[in-house]
């Protein structure tokens, strides 16, 4: 099978290399870390890129041969990821982990409604509805989402932090990539807007694993300790997000 370096673009240092294999071409970003003694390559299940981590030092020859060394594993894993559902009507989506077909009802005056589904062609238990024009469904769904994500987020995080007598400054929504929550130093706290999507016990255990950082700024034995106290069950959720957690990537777009 083909593989080969295709171009290289060469600003300085490079930012990514293009490598062609089986006809399918792989950008690969570079990422130079003085920390780096080795070459690595990481596929992204969030933002469906490739980076390659190299060493300072690193020429870049040596980072297209082992590129090429390593194509036919990046098409696999590339192939492995979820297929992206778009917010469009009849797009099936899970709401708090219960699938929910998109509905368009665009003559009805309502913004976003769930129903339960009777009809029996439709592979899901509930409804999604969204009125107004097509060119607005998308958002409309987006923002209902994130509105039920806030209130979710905001109620577990009151219940936990109420439990361990710390107070929460302040409560962001994001679209991270790489974390589905975080603490800063002076208590506030950042979440996805994605664990909307996933079971409740999963989005209820996030909020107390970032509340529990209010009283530990690491993942000690202590910090553990209080995570346990919050959601004794936490390894139920921790099994699910390494699971399915890339899955919830895969809906609507990272830019939104």
């Amino acid at each position: 099978m083909l593989t080969r370096l295709l171009r290289t673009f060469s600003s300085s240092p490079p930012l990514h290399i293009d490598l062609v294999h089986g006809g399918k071409t792989f950008r690969i970003m570079l990422k130079r870390t003085p920390k780096a003694r080795r070459f690595t390559l990481r596929v992204r299940a969030a933002t469906r890129d490739i980076v390659m981590t190299m060493p300072a030092r690193g020429s870049l020859k040596a980072a297209c041969e082992f590129a090429e060394r390593y194509a036919g594993w990046i098409d696999a894993r590339l192939a492995k990821l979820p297929q992206k559902t778009a917010f469009v009507a009849g797009s099936i989506i899970p709401l708090r982990g219960i699938d929910h077909c998109i509905c368009h009802c665009p003559g009805l005056r309502r913004t976003v409604w769930i129903e339960q589904n009777i009809n029996p062609d439709i592979a899901a238990p509930m409804l999604l509805c969204v009125s107004g024009e097509t060119a607005h469904v998308y958002r409309r769904i987006l923002d209902y989402l994130k509105r039920q994500a806030r209130t979710d987020l905001e109620a577990a995080v009151t219940h936990h932090t109420r439990a361990i007598g710390k107070t929460a400054t302040k409560l962001t929504l994001r679209d991270q990539a790489s974390r589905w929550g975080s603490c800063s130093s002076s208590g506030s706290l950042n979440f996805s807007w994605r664990l909307i999507l996933a079971p409740a016990y999963v989005l209820d255990y996030l909020a107390a694993h970032e509340v529990a950082h209010l009283v530990h700024m690491d993942h000690s034995p202590r910090f553990w300790n209080v995570t346990r106290t919050l959601v004794p069950d936490f390894q139920r959720a921790e099994l699910w997000l390494k699971t399915h957690g890339s899955k919830l990537h895969a809906y609507g777009t990272l830019q939104a």
